[in-house]
């Protein structure tokens, strides 16, 4: 059970204009996430813009994306971005069920492209050290242009903070 209460309504009107809207974004659903983050709905807007930005307004493939996501969930045992990502999201976006269940495992074998494997190594190391390492951040310029390294690491970020904001209010998933 979250650690706090989770909203779903609000007495405030600018509030229950940004749960509508969110509400709306979610195909009528409204996330644990943003039940919690309606605590503080300034927050909870710059987080839903940001969350946005990332996933769609960046030149990462879907796919790669995804690939990011699901190891970082799995790097940080965070079943609630694995259950989200996992197959609805990252299907889609060209990842086979093989292929996400390589990613909850230590070693990435030859199924990932040399560029997704950089991605992954860096996406490791950010997540267990918080540090990029001269060699990984070398091996991940020779496949990404500078705005495509800026991208991965935003990501990178974002969803070590998206787990641990997760994590550290205990929120569950939806059922489907």
């Amino acid at each position: 059970m979250a650690r706090v209460p989770l909203l779903e309504t609000s007495d405030d009107s600018e509030t229950q204009s940004l749960i509508d809207r969110l509400r709306k974004g979610r195909r009528g659903n409204l996330l644990g996430i943003y039940k919690a983050l309606l605590h503080n709905s300034k927050l909870a807007v710059t987080w839903f813009q940001h969350l946005n930005a990332v996933r769609w307004e960046t030149t990462l493939s879907g796919r790669l994306r995804e690939i990011l996501i699901i190891r970082i969930g799995w790097r940080l045992d965070s079943a609630y971005i694995i259950k989200q990502h996992i197959p609805k999201l990252a299907e889609p976006e060209g990842l086979s069920a093989a292929e996400c269940q390589l990613l909850l495992r230590e070693d990435i074998d030859e199924s990932f492209s040399e560029a997704e494997r950089a991605a992954i190594y860096a996406a490791d190391e950010l997540t267990l050290r918080a540090k990029l390492s001269d060699d990984a951040a070398a091996i991940l310029k020779a496949f990404y242009d500078e705005r495509a390294v800026v991208e991965i690491m935003v990501l990178i970020g974002t969803y070590n903070m998206h787990a641990r904001f997760v994590a550290g209010l205990d929120i569950e998933l939806e059922k489907d």
